[in-house]
């Protein structure tokens, strides 16, 4: 079976069209899927539009949460929901062609275990293709992964992935640098792109700052996770260097000004001296905090903490109507 995992707020526009281009997309690869739509938070007539594609063809499954919840929260509960072998993300306002569909699959079914979209002609502003550029390539140099889009939501996954790659915060767009670190085979497949359909995007320029703090979180995840020592040994032996080299510079200078015959006042007098120590030890401090304190997330992490679900509508086998409460 595929599973589609469809997060989306506020969405009403383009969700009538979006089944009719799932549909069409699906129908000819001769398998079982299902549409699971995640309506996270809504506050327009998004949840009326589902409900009525929902009455229409036995595939949709919708999970309502009461609030907003971020994308993050949403996949997650897609992909814990969800009954197929093979998992597609994609976002709901139909940028991204579900006619591709097929192509991403037969990707994955070439050896790998999550291919990922590249939106190599992307039909945005440029105030969201330029960061996000700059954003891809730090990402890409840093992880050592050669992809070139790990912002777009368009990706098709084994089910392993999914339940082997624990997710919070904004960590949706740092699946396939996860991934890689488990062990999974990562590609990207090219993919057209569309102008938005209906609606607005939900994202502003603080998205930016928000993705390169969770950057650094997964690149400590990935990297020093089961080594700390590494990351944090460098650390203390560049700051002893460093500390070594303040001590036998004032040293040093303490002991010239001494044999010319200066008056001398003690090292420890220095306020630079007291100030840059204590800069020092305050920046190690406060960033190994928040550091072991990533570390105690990620290994304390349970999925169902991120969201709750007001109800859940799906079919059983007889495809009688379900209303499942929260």
């Amino acid at each position: 079976m595929i599973s589609i995992v469809i997060p989306l707020l506020n969405e009403e526009g383009n969700l009538k069209l979006l089944h009719q281009k799932l549909t069409a997309a699906l129908t000819p690869l001769n398998q079982p899927y299902e549409i699971i739509f995640i309506n996270d938070g809504s506050t327009d007539n998004s949840a009326q539009v589902l409900e009525s594609l929902f009455e229409l063809d036995p595939a949709v499954r919708i999970i309502h949460f009461h609030q907003n919840f971020g994308k993050t929260a949403a996949l997650v509960a897609g992909f814990r929901h969800s009954r197929g072998d093979v998992i597609i993300t994609m976002d709901a306002d139909l940028q991204d062609d579900p006619a591709e569909i097929p192509k991403m699959v037969d990707k994955l079914h070439q050896g790998y275990d999550l291919v990922a979209a590249w939106r190599h002609d992307r039909q945005d502003p440029i105030d969201k293709t330029w960061p996000s550029k700059i954003f891809n390539g730090v990402v890409s140099a840093f992880s050592g992964l050669d992809l070139h889009d790990f912002n777009c939501g368009f990706k098709v996954y084994r089910r392993a992935v999914t339940e082997q790659i624990p997710l919070y915060s904004d960590f949706h767009r740092f699946v396939p640098v996860l991934a890689a670190g488990k062990g999974f085979r990562i590609t990207e497949e090219k993919v057209q792109h569309h102008p938005r359909h209906s609606g607005v995007s939900k994202y502003g320029a603080g998205r930016a700052i928000r993705g390169f703090l969770d950057f650094i979180t997964v690149l400590f995840l990935t990297t020093y996770l089961k080594h700390p020592l590494r990351l944090f040994g460098t650390i203390g032996i560049f700051m002893f260097g460093v500390g070594t080299l303040i001590e036998m510079y004032l040293a040093g200078l303490w002991f010239l000004r001494a044999a010319a015959g200066f008056d001398i006042a003690p090292i420890g007098t220095r306020p630079i001296f007291i100030v840059g120590i204590l800069a020092m030890i305050l920046g190690i401090q406060l960033f190994s905090t928040g550091l072991l304190g990533e570390m105690l997330r990620y290994f304390t992490f349970r999925p169902e903490q991120e969201y709750t679900i007001k109800n859940i509508l799906q079919r059983e086998e007889t495809n009688s109507r379900v209303r499942v409460e929260g």
